[in-house]
């Protein structure tokens, strides 16, 4: 009846409806006056005249109620509750009072009495929709009550005319309680706004302080930690630097990344997850003397700042940390841990701006993180030479295609019983400033930065260009060209058409090009790469698994992907006298049931190949045979060599 309102909001909900009471009351008698006298029936003068005295009896008490409310709402002992309470009273009388007559007459009123009667109680419903909207119960109780029993009494009645008045009733009546209600939603939202611009002028202070400090809770705090956002914790940082450098005094800055969230938020789900990194800020904050110097600084990340603190000690710290962080956390019954890898920068000896101290603290988390997770480590000079020189390769290789720093080398496959070449594998070389740059090196680099895509676009484009003109072109005697392809190349959505882009601008075959992926692109979203690659071979593309056995699931790999060729790392090549003989064994037993063909790679030595041959090894490809060569020496190379024939190309089986 009341909501959620406060005394002042009763007040003025109560002055509201107080107000039209007079009118009202004025309204109601002047209609049913109307309805009394203007329709005479000897059989109903009794029952009017009664009920008109009854009527009036009510309104004088609703006037006398109007009158004690005017003396005594401005007292200090004035009860705005009740003051509506006895309000609503009079109101239901009124309304049960005119539902009464209603009812009562329709079985002796004529057509136009009805009429006039339905009219009546139309005007007085859409009248009390605004006039009673100060109260959503009576607001709406007044229009159910008012039109819905005498709509019931018309329905049930054996005059069609009245059948029909009935139904629009019923209608009506629906109508009205929904305007009542939101009339009394929105005087309601008016009441609360008016008190609450009310209490801001009276407590401005306070609110605005109120509001400041929401507004600082919004911009400096992590929502789910507590903990201070990046943005707050950099102001911190440098305002402790400052200090530092002031009072010649060291600070270490520790890099914090949770080990074994992902695979827990993953499975689990968030709700795990974002309790879990809860928890994590708590243990943190039990560790730190200054809680000011902590922040989530993303995801799982966190960064602590210890004031006077030295290498040796800042290590120790952080593996006390890393143990406490490492305890068993109890959720829901069942226990959940996580490690942490943490790196450590320190002011002033590696960096003696913000920026860079979490830069070198990233870096050393990241390197301990790839040798051996779950442990402290703290920058040191070799990292700082790495991270100048990754700058300078990221830097210089934004540029590599249009300086033409970039070129394509192929290194022969050929089959291993006739030693014709079957393909040949395209790698790319990058020389800066007259030196060569390793793969290995700027592969990754340009992965991170966000390079990959547009290189190896251009790596495709150029390996097809390139194959489309061996054997002068004619491709039913050249070899295949097999070009390999990131995972961030690959998962984009874009990759087909970049590949159909490749081919027609070149004007190769589709059967002369092969894709070669590693099984480690099937971590990331195996079914966008198992549609990649039926769309590859829908094509005409092969389909290779670079690297095969040394990195992700290999057998799901080749029981679900249906490639084409699989590739033997050379690893177990390298090791075929120690234990590699039985997993190149196991590799082609399994591709022969799926029908496969294998490549072993990296073969460098007579003895090797004779075995792999002996083993029925498909192709092979290796030093042995011949070192990547550039690509104007591919044709004589191919002249000085037997050449594959349309019969032996390298694909599946059938």
């Amino acid at each position: 009846m009341f909501g959620n309102r406060t005394d002042t909001e009763n007040e003025d909900a109560a002055s509201l409806l107080y107000s039209s009471l007079v009118s009202g009351a004025g309204v109601t008698i002047f209609i049913s006056m109307y309805l009394v006298f203007n329709f005479q029936s000897p059989q109903t003068l009794s029952f009017k005249l009664i009920w008109i005295s009854l009527l009036f009896f009510i309104t004088l008490i609703r006037l006398g109620d109007y009158l004690y409310w005017k003396r005594s709402h401005t007292d200090r002992h004035y009860r705005p509750k009740k003051a509506i309470l006895r309000y609503i009273t009079g109101t239901l009388l009124t309304v049960f009072m005119l539902a009464f007559y209603c009812v009562y007459m329709f079985r002796y009123s004529n057509d136009i009495e009805t009429s006039v009667i339905i009219l009546t109680l139309s005007a007085l419903a859409g009248g009390a929709a605004s006039v009673l909207s100060a109260n959503k119960l009576i607001a709406i109780l007044y229009p159910v009550i008012l039109i819905l029993p005498a709509s019931i009494a018309l329905y049930l009645s054996p005059s069609e005319y009245q059948n029909n008045f009935g139904v629009l009733g019923f209608i009506f009546c629906t109508v009205m309680v929904g305007v009542a209600s939101k009339a009394a939603d929105f005087t309601s939202q008016a009441i609360a706004l008016k008190n609450e611009n009310i209490d801001l002028i009276n407590h401005m202070e306070e609110k605005v302080s109120r509001r400041t400090e929401t507004i600082y809770q919004l911009s400096n705090i992590d929502p789910l930690t507590g903990l201070y956002n990046r943005s707050a914790f950099m102001q911190k940082l440098a305002q402790q630097l400052k200090r530092c450098k002031s009072n010649n005094s060291s600070l270490a800055l520790l890099f914090i990344d949770l080990d074994g969230f992902k695979k827990i938020n993953d499975t689990l789900g968030h709700r795990f997850g974002d309790e879990l990194l809860k928890r994590t800020a708590t243990r943190i904050e039990q560790y730190l003397v200054d809680k000011q110097l902590v922040c989530r600084w993303g995801g799982d990340e966190f960064l602590v700042a210890c004031i006077d603190t030295d290498e040796q000690q800042a290590l120790d710290y952080a593996t006390k940390l890393i143990e406490h962080i490492s305890l068993p956390y109890n959720f829901e019954n069942s226990n959940l841990s996580i490690g942490a890898t943490t790196g450590i920068a320190l002011f002033p000896k590696h960096a003696q701006l913000a920026d860079l101290l979490i830069q070198y603290a990233d870096t050393a988390m990241y390197v301990q993180k790839k040798a051996q997770p779950n442990i402290a480590r703290c920058f040191d000079q070799a990292m700082g030479e790495q991270i100048q020189r990754e700058h300078l390769l990221k830097v210089n290789l934004a540029g590599a295609i249009s300086n033409n720093q970039l070129r394509m080398v192929y290194q022969p496959i050929v089959n291993a019983q006739t030693e014709a070449v079957v393909a040949f594998e395209a790698l790319l070389r990058w020389k800066l400033n007259d030196k060569e740059i390793s793969p290995a090196e700027f592969i990754g680099i340009a992965e991170q930065h966000g390079l990959i895509n547009s290189i190896g676009n251009w790596v495709l484009q150029q390996s097809c260009a390139t194959a489309a003109t061996w054997c002068g072109g004619n491709q039913s005697l050249s070899p295949q060209v097999s070009v390999n392809v990131s995972i961030l190349q690959f998962n984009n959505d874009d990759f087909i058409e970049v590949v159909n882009s490749a081919l027609s601008d070149s004007k190769l075959s589709s059967d002369k090009l092969i894709v070669e992926i590693t099984e480690s692109i099937f971590a990331e979203n195996k079914q966008k790469v198992l549609q990649h690659v039926r769309q590859l071979q829908a094509i005409g593309v092969k389909v290779s698994i670079d690297d095969f056995g040394s990195e992700y699931s290999s057998l799901s790999v080749v029981q679900n992907l249906a490639a084409d060729t699989i590739k033997i790392d050379r690893e177990f090549i390298m090791s075929i006298d120690n234990g590699g003989l039985a997993i190149i064994e196991a590799v082609k037993e399994i591709a022969d049931k799926l029908n496969y063909s294998v490549i072993a790679e990296g073969v460098e030595t007579y003895e090797q190949a004779g075995l792999l041959k002996n083993l029925g090894i498909d192709m092979l490809q290796g030093y042995y045979y011949s070192k990547p060569m550039e690509a104007d020496l591919v044709d004589a190379y191919l002249a000085s060599t037997t050449v594959i024939s349309q019969n032996t190309k390298l694909e599946a089986r059938s």
